[in-house]
């Protein structure tokens, strides 16, 4: 019973149109002969051969081509048998008769078939857009997807991207802060449980100290800047900057890291102004010497220089030194990247060109002629 069941609930959908078709052009002839039987005698022919078209028509919107083709042929007989004399029955008693129900049937056929022809061409264009709307809207849930699966994989990145910067932090700090940290506390032990030393030997062992300790400030500087980089909170604080003090300051400052090597400057005299933070291009300079005392070999020799190009302050620290390779000269400016042979924590180039880019300036790093690495930035120039 279940099986049967289904299939003729399979079946009607398919009948049940053209059942309604010549069900309504059955009972529009029914109608049609209905109302213009009383009237047969005062009127021609053509009157209810023309009004026997409009069930065929209605039968053919309704239940397309089989309905209409049913419907014509029981329109014909009606015609026949009610409006072509003699009346109430099926004859043909004069050669117009006959072709006048040969007209009439042929009309009847073909104002079905393409009204049924119409239907279905509709219904298809109608099952098109519906299908077109179908699949636009699973386009849009696909384009959808999509776009969550991105944001999602982007998240994943940024995740392991952050999980990546942390384990190099957590490098950096265990090496970088442990390396002074055991410096100091081996002089400061030193010099508390060992005999006593001759002056020049303590001054040497505290200038020692001093350097690890300036050492020690500077890898915390350059974290705390980072992590204001990372938050989008570094704004430099703009004001008139004499660069030629700043950079005799820096040298002076740290004149222990070139114990080994010579530092020149090549500032002109009258060398305008730059409109920068003090405290940000402060911390430029430091780091770009100290990666330059890094790396010059001893007795070689650092170069700091400036030059104004159109609206820019042009500065370059140069060295002796290896040499930054082709390959890594984008890469050493990203954090915890660094040089091959390299000791540093990896951040004092990425910090040096977040603050030149939110200076408006560039930063890049090429070869310097003799061999070496040159490093070259741009400031904006103070305008009155």
């Amino acid at each position: 019973m279940t099986v049967d069941h289904r299939q003729g609930s399979g079946i009607w959908p398919g009948l049940r149109r053209p059942f309604i078709g010549v069900v309504a052009g059955l009972a529009l002839v029914a109608g049609v002969t209905a109302a213009l039987l009383p009237f047969r005698g005062d009127i021609s022919r053509a009157s209810p051969a023309l009004a026997l078209v409009l069930p065929v028509v209605g039968a053919a919107i309704l239940g397309r081509r089989v309905a209409a083709v049913l419907t014509a042929l029981v329109a014909a007989f009606v015609f026949s048998y009610a409006f072509v004399p003699p009346y109430d029955q099926v004859s043909i008693a004069q050669p117009e008769d006959g072709v006048a129900l040969g007209v009439f049937v042929l009309v009847a056929l073909v104002v079905g078939t393409l009204v049924a022809i119409e239907g279905d061409r509709r219904q298809a264009a109608e099952e098109r857009a519906a299908e077109v709307r179908r699949l636009y809207e699973r386009n849009s849930e696909l384009v959808a997807e999509r776009e969550r699966l991105r944001e999602e994989a982007d998240r994943v990145a940024l995740m392991e991207r952050i999980d990546e910067q942390r384990a190099a932090l957590l490098r950096s700090v265990s090496h970088d802060l442990r390396t002074p940290l055991a410096t100091i506390r081996a002089v400061a032990s030193d010099l508390r449980e060992g005999p006593d030393y001759p002056p020049e030997t303590r001054d040497r062992l505290l200038d020692l100290v001093g350097d690890e300790a300036e050492r020690l400030n500077r890898i915390v500087e350059n974290l705390l800047s980072l992590s204001r980089i990372e938050a989008g909170a570094l704004q430099p604080e703009r004001q008139a900057v004499a660069l030629d003090e700043l950079v005799a300051d820096r040298v002076r400052q740290l004149g222990r890291l070139f114990r080994t090597v010579r530092v020149e400057t090549d500032l002109p005299p009258g060398l305008p102004l730059v409109d920068a933070d003090y405290v940000q291009l402060d911390q430029v300079l430091s780091n770009l010497l100290e990666n330059a005392a890094r790396h010059a070999p001893a007795g070689s020799t650092v170069r700091v220089g400036a030059t104004p190009v159109g609206g820019m302050m042009e500065v370059t620290v140069s060295d002796e030194g290896e040499g930054v390779p082709t390959g890594e000269r984008v890469r050493i400016f990203e954090p915890f990247r660094r040089s091959r042979g390299s000791a540093s924590s990896g951040v004092g180039l990425a910090i040096c060109r977040a603050i030149v880019d939110a200076h408006g300036g560039t930063i890049d790093v090429g070869d310097q002629p003799g061999g070496g690495a040159v490093f070259r930035f741009t400031i904006p120039l103070h305008r009155a």
